[in-house]
């Protein structure tokens, strides 16, 4: 596993810089082993708490993107499709 650092804002408090991590290490697990949709989405609701702009989730996504490859936006749609309880992105892509 490569490292990489994740994109975070100076202006979040450590409990939310705590939550947004926790959401992109979320995010890694749909590429890589899959996560259950209800924490995927539970995650995504306290991320959306701390970064509520549409345009800076996009801005995080391409950062997140560039430095490790996942997408935010392709996690998400994934999950809002899913008709189970596991969110997995297949490495075919």
């Amino acid at each position: 596993m490569e490292n990489y650092t994740y994109p975070l804002d100076t202006d979040w408090s450590t409990a939310e810089i705590v939550q947004v991590v926790d959401f992109y290490n979320a995010i890694e697990q749909v590429f890589e082993k899959g996560i259950n949709k209800v924490e995927l989405m539970d995650k995504y609701q306290a991320f959306k708490k701390i970064v509520p702009s549409k345009m800076q989730e996009k801005q995080l996504d391409k950062q997140f993107n560039a430095a490790s490859g996942y997408s935010i936006y392709q996690a998400m749609q994934a999950a809002r499709a899913a008709t189970g309880t596991q969110v997995i992105i297949k490495e075919a892509q």
